[in-house]
């Protein structure tokens, strides 16, 4: 029943992440980069910070927590991974929700996965290792067909149909940056991993294990945040777009801050549900271990329904369709083998 319970909320943190790109479209006269770095301020330091708060032990500070150990290291990889977000954000310019999230989460799903099971010393060719090596091959597979089905896709549509379902599409330049994306936005994976220390010393304080691991969050996104200030303020000066923040109307105004805040809010559920289901599947080594895959499996499945939604599948033929539901069905089958051979 936990296992069931640590799924579930997994999952709907999953949906708020997916669903984060869709209140961007309702920001009017800013440029990719105005409304980039207002979004990022909510979702890497605002909701962060206010859930790392729910984890301080009492008589004790963030500061006291970070002072565990693990601190620095939690938020360089927060810093490389700032560089997967912000290429992450030009994948989705460039493809679409539904292909860009694919292909990015897709690779990001194997890399974070993998990468702190190989630091951590994991045999990944016996036992519990090898059981996480075939669902990541599993989602690697899935991740694959969805591919497929994104080629297809730009081949049966005229350049007319593209640009209406994505304005900037671009094919070859959007896969290069959405692997790119993918690599190192498993760097994340790897800051929690190094930021464990705090962790520890948030449950043995006596925070509620649901809530332990935000300190750590926090301190990966804000490394993130300054990778993504620094690029977002310089393609503000280069482009000359940095009076946007000052130029709109106040209700146009009050409107980008709402939506870049529901966008940010959106975002952040995935690693706040990620910890909370994460302390529902403490009785499984594997599937704790699995669920940085099974969150980003979960994100490619439900982008792709939102792809659907906004037509950005819009006049493909049935093949294509087929064959996109086939990798949806096999990404999220790893899940499912990976759940099952805990039972």
């Amino acid at each position: 029943m936990n296992t069931i319970i640590g799924l579930i909320i997994i999952a709907l943190g999953s949906f708020g992440q997916s669903s984060s790109y869709v209140p961007i479209k309702k920001i009017k006269s800013w440029s990719w980069e105005s409304f980039w770095l207002v979004q990022g301020v909510f979702a890497w330091l605002v909701f962060p910070l206010l859930g790392a708060l729910l984890a301080i032990p009492e008589g004790q500070s963030l500061f006291d927590l970070w002072g565990s150990g693990g601190a620095f290291n939690a938020m360089f990889f927060g810093v490389l991974w700032g560089v997967g977000g912000l290429t992450f954000g030009l994948s989705m310019r460039f493809l679409g929700v539904a292909l860009g999230q694919s292909i990015s989460l897709g690779t990001c799903a194997a890399f974070g996965t993998l990468f702190p099971a190989l630091f951590a010393g994991t045999d990944l060719f016996q036992g519990e290792g090898l059981m996480l090596l075939i669902g990541v091959a599993i989602t690697i597979a899935g991740i694959a067909i969805i591919g497929y089905a994104g080629s297809l896709r730009s081949k049966n549509m005229t350049e007319e149909e593209k640009r209406a379902a994505v304005k900037d599409f671009a094919l070859t330049k959007g896969l290069l940056v959405a692997l790119l994306a993918g690599v190192m936005s498993a760097c994340f994976a790897l800051g929690l991993a190094a930021g464990a220390p705090i962790k520890e010393a948030a449950l043995a304080g006596g925070v509620k294990p649901l809530y332990a691991g935000l300190p750590v969050i926090f301190l990966v996104t804000l490394g993130g945040f300054f990778t993504n200030a620094i690029y977002c303020l310089q393609q503000n000066v280069k482009n000359n777009t940095i009076k946007e923040y000052t130029s709109v109307d106040s209700g146009t105004l009050v409107n980008n801050i709402l939506f870049c805040a529901l966008a940010g809010g959106l975002w952040y559920s995935q690693f706040f549900g990620l910890e909370m289901g994460k302390s529902f599947l403490t009785e499984s080594p594997v599937l704790l271990a699995f669920s940085w895959s099974i969150l980003m499996s979960l994100n490619v499945l439900f982008s792709n329904v939102w792809g659907i939604v906004l037509k950005e599948w819009k006049g493909v033929g049935s093949k294509t369709i087929g064959i996109l539901v086939l990798g949806l069905v096999v990404l999220i089958s790893s899940i499912i083998v990976v759940a099952m051979s805990q039972q």
